[in-house]
C-alpha cells in the first residue's frame, strides 16, 4: 500500500462552536480533512461538512460549511436526518490512461468514508465522502432497491467568508461570458456557472467548485448565491432552458447515486494539474480505443463563416491541413449545401487524398433550440443517429462536431451521453459545442474529444469587446475552465476577424500549448500560418494536442501564465502575459530531469507585436532563463533531449 489510511472517527459528542463533531476522513497524504457536524448535540438534525487543509504546518478551513440534504417527491432529506453510522474507511486506489488531457498516467486515489443516514419515516440516504490529495468529493445515495421519485431540490451549500477571491463566470446556457473577479463588498449576487475559482484571504489555499459524474440519472447544476453573497447553494436548470422543453427537476429510480461534488484545493499549481474531475468519473465504457487520435485541424468558420458551403474554401484548409501536417479539417455548417466547383462527395474525396480526416458540423436540432442552421435533426434518436453514423462511416469520417445543446437538464444530458454511446460504437469521434463543460465524460467516453462551453475567438467575429477582454481572460481560463476538461476555444489566430487582436503573434503561439483539447482546431485563415517565420511554422507542426504531463510554473489568474506541458520525453513550455505592460518572465527549469542536457528552441515577442525572436540554448534542471515578453505578449519553447 502506497499510503498509510489517515482516517479518524470521533464518536463522542463533544461540542465545538456549540456543534458536534461526528466523523472526519484525511487524504492519504493527511493534508486535507474533511468533517462532518450536526447543527444539534443530539445527532437528530440538519448536517454540514468542513473541509480543512494543512498548509506548511498550519491547519486552515478551506470551506468552513458545506450543508448537504435533498428534498424528494415524496419526502425530505434535510432537518431531521439522524445518523446511523460511518463506515468502514476504504482506500480507493485506481490508476487509469488517458487517451487525451493534461496527463496520460492518472491515479484515483483517495480516502472514503460512507456515512448513513435516516429520516424521521426511517427512509435511508447515504453521503458517500471521500478525501485526495488536492481536494474533496461527495456524493448523495439512496440505497433502497425500488422506487421513482422526482428530487424537487438538492440543499448542497457552500458558505465561503466574503474575502475569499473568487473568479467566477455568471450563468449562460452555453457557458461564454468572461469571468469577474470579486471579494468583499464586490461580490454579486446571480446565479454562475462551473467551475469557480476561490483563493483565501492569506494566500494559503486555493480552491475550485464543481461538480463531476452527471449521468442521465441526474441533471446539471449551478452555483446560485441570489438569497445571500456568502453562501453558494446548489440549483437546478431553468424550466426556460432549451425553450422550456424537457423537466428542470430530475426523476430518479433507486437505488441511485447523485454525481459527485468536486472541490479541488491545494496550491494554484495543484489545481491547474489536477485532473480530479476524472478521477472520480464511471471509468471507460469503450472497450477499443485505438481509432481515437488526438490531434490538431485546420477550421474555415472563423475566417469564412460560411466557408464550408463553398467547395474551393474546403479544400483549401485541406490543402493547409497536410501543409501542416495536421490530421483533420473540419467541415463546419452547410456542408450539404456546398457548391462553387464540387459538393461534398468531391470535398471528401480530395480531403481523403491528401491524407487528411474530415470532420462534420451537425446540428442537435430539435424543439429545444430555434438555430435553423443545416444539417440539423439527424442525430435526436438512436434510429436517426444509427442512420447517419453507418453513412459517416463508409465516407472515411473521423469525428463530428455537434451544436447548440442550450440545456443542462435531465433530458439533455441523456442526449449527450446517447451521442457519445453510438458514436462510440461506429467509431467516430465527438466535439461537443454549444454546450456545457466537463463533467468527467472523457473517461468515460474518450471519444469525447473536446467540448467548447467558453468565451473563445470565436467571438472575435461578435462582440467588439472582446478585442480588449482577451488577454485577461486567456490568463483566467487555465486557472478555471481547462482545469476541468478540454476546451476547444478554437485558439492561434495571428490575422484578424471581424474585430482585431490586441495580443502579439507570441502570446496567440502560446495558445497551443497553454490551452489544452483533444483536438485542437486552429482557427486562422491558411494564409495566417503559411507566413509565418519558419521557426514558428515548424513548431505549429509539431505541437501535440494530448500531453503526458502538465505543470504549471508561474502565473496568478487575469495577469500571466506559464505551463509546462510534456509529450514521451519532449518538454514544452508556453507563457502569456495578459497586463498593458512589458516584462522579464524567469524561467526555472527544475520541473527537468536529473542528468539529462535538453536543446533548448524558445520563440518569443520581437521588437513588436507581429515579430518573434528565437534562441537556440542547451540548458538543464540548474538553468534559468529570462524572457522579455510584450504587453500583452508571450512565448513558447520547446526543449528535446540532447544525445
Amino acid at each position: 500500500m502506497k499510503f498509510a489510511i489517515g482516517v479518524v472517527f470521533f464518536f463522542s459528542f463533544y461540542a465545538l462552536t456549540s456543534f458536534a463533531q461526528k466523523a472526519t476522513v484525511q487524504s492519504p497524504d493527511q493534508r486535507i480533512s474533511v468533517s462532518l457536524f450536526s447543527t444539534q448535540d443530539n445527532g437528530v438534525g440538519g448536517w454540514y461538512i468542513k473541509a480543512s487543509r494543512n498548509s506548511q504546518g498550519k491547519i486552515v478551513e478551506v470551506i468552513p460549511r458545506i450543508d448537504i440534504g435533498l428534498v424528494r417527491s415524496d419526502q425530505e432529506f434535510s432537518k431531521e436526518l439522524k445518523l446511523l453510522k460511518a463506515g468502514k474507511p476504504r482506500l480507493i486506489h485506481e490508476q487509469y490512461t488517458a487517451l487525451h488531457g493534461k496527463r496520460s498516467a492518472c491515479t484515483n486515489e483517495g480516502n472514503e468514508v460512507i456515512v448513513s443516514f435516516e429520516n424521521p419515516s426511517k427512509a435511508k440516504m447515504n453521503v458517500v465522502i471521500r478525501a485526495y490529495n488536492n481536494g474533496i468529493a461527495f456524493r448523495y445515495e439512496f440505497p433502497d432497491k425500488q422506487g421513482t421519485f422526482v428530487i424537487k431540490d438538492e440543499l448542497t451549500a457552500y458558505t465561503i467568508p466574503g474575502e475569499t477571491s473568487r473568479w467566477m463566470e455568471k450563468w449562460n446556457a452555453p457557458n461564454e461570458e468572461f469571468y469577474t473577479s470579486m471579494s468583499d463588498s464586490s461580490i454579486q449576487k446571480q446565479q454562475w456557472c462551473y467551475p469557480a475559482l476561490f483563493k483565501l484571504k492569506d494566500n494559503s489555499c486555493w480552491f475550485l467548485l464543481h461538480e463531476a459524474d452527471v449521468t442521465g440519472a441526474y441533471c446539471g447544476t449551478k452555483l446560485s448565491n441570489t438569497n445571500d453573497a456568502s453562501i453558494y447553494k446548489l440549483t437546478f436548470p431553468d424550466q426556460r432552458d432549451g425553450k422550456g422543453q424537457g423537466a428542470s427537476q430530475p426523476t430518479i429510480t433507486l437505488p441511485w447515486q447523485s454525481p459527485w461534488r468536486v472541490i479541488i484545493a491545494g496550491t494554484l499549481a495543484d489545481v491547474v494539474a489536477s485532473t480530479l474531475t476524472d478521477d472520480v468519473a464511471t471509468p471507460s465504457v469503450v472497450k477499443q480505443t485505438d481509432w481515437i487520435k488526438p490531434g490538431i485541424a485546420s477550421w474555415n468558420y472563423w475566417s469564412h463563416n460560411h466557408g464550408t458551403m463553398d467547395y474551393k474554401v474546403v479544400c483549401e484548409f485541406a490543402d493547409l491541413a497536410a501543409e501542416m501536417n495536421w490530421p483533420y479539417t473540419l467541415l463546419d455548417w452547410e456542408w450539404d449545401a456546398m457548391g462553387n466547383g464540387g459538393n461534398l462527395e468531391d470535398a471528401l474525396q480530395y480531403i481523403h487524398s491528401k491524407g487528411v480526416k474530415p470532420l462534420m458540423w451537425y446540428n442537435s436540432g430539435g424543439p429545444h433550440t430555434d438555430v435553423g442552421a443545416t444539417p440539423r435533426d439527424r442525430l435526436l434518436t438512436h434510429e436517426k443517429r444509427v442512420e447517419e453514423f453507418t453513412k459517416l462511416k463508409k465516407l472515411g469520417i473521423a469525428g463530428i462536431k455537434v451544436d447548440f445543446f442550450e440545456s443542462e437538464k435531465q433530458e439533455m444530458i441523456q442526449y449527450y451521453l446517447d451521442i457519445l454511446k453510438d458514436a462510440a460504437a461506429f467509431e467516430i469521434m465527438v466535439y461537443l459545442h454549444g454546450c456545457l463543460v466537463p463533467r468527467g465524460w472523457t473517461r468515460t467516453y474518450p471519444n469525447l474529444m473536446t467540448q467548447e462551453a467558453v468565451r473563445g475567438a470565436e467571438w472575435y467575429n461578435y462582440d467588439p469587446n472582446a478585442t480588449l477582454a482577451m488577454p485577461v481572460h486567456n490568463a483566467i481560463l487555465p486557472f478555471t475552465r481547462n482545469v476541468v476538461g478540454p476546451m476547444d476555444y478554437t485558439p492561434v489566430t495571428f490575422t484578424n476577424s471581424q474585430f482585431p487582436h490586441t495580443t502579439s503573434y507570441g502570446h496567440e503561439l502560446a495558445l497551443s500549448i497553454v490551452f489544452e483539447s483533444g483536438i485542437q482546431h486552429m482557427a486562422d485563415r491558411p494564409e495566417g500560418y503559411r507566413e509565418l517565420p519558419d521557426d514558428a511554422k515548424a513548431f505549429i507542426r509539431e505541437v501535440p494536442a494530448a500531453w503526458d504531463d502538465t505543470r504549471l510554473l508561474a502565473g496568478y489568474p487575469g495577469k500571466d501564465v506559464m505551463l509546462a506541458r510534456r509529450k514521451n520525453d519532449t518538454w514544452f513550455i508556453g507563457g502569456i502575459n495578459a497586463e498593458l505592460l512589458e516584462k522579464k518572465e524567469k524561467i526555472n527549469f527544475s520541473f527537468l530531469p536529473e542528468g539529462t542536457k535538453y536543446k533548448l528552441t524558445l520563440i518569443s515577442d520581437g521588437k513588436h507585436d507581429k515579430a518573434f525572436t528565437t534562441r537556440y540554448l542547451v540548458v538543464d534542471r540548474s538553468s534559468t532563463v529570462n524572457v522579455p515578453v510584450l504587453r500583452r505578449g508571450g512565448f513558447v519553447a520547446v526543449m528535446k533531449p540532447m544525445p
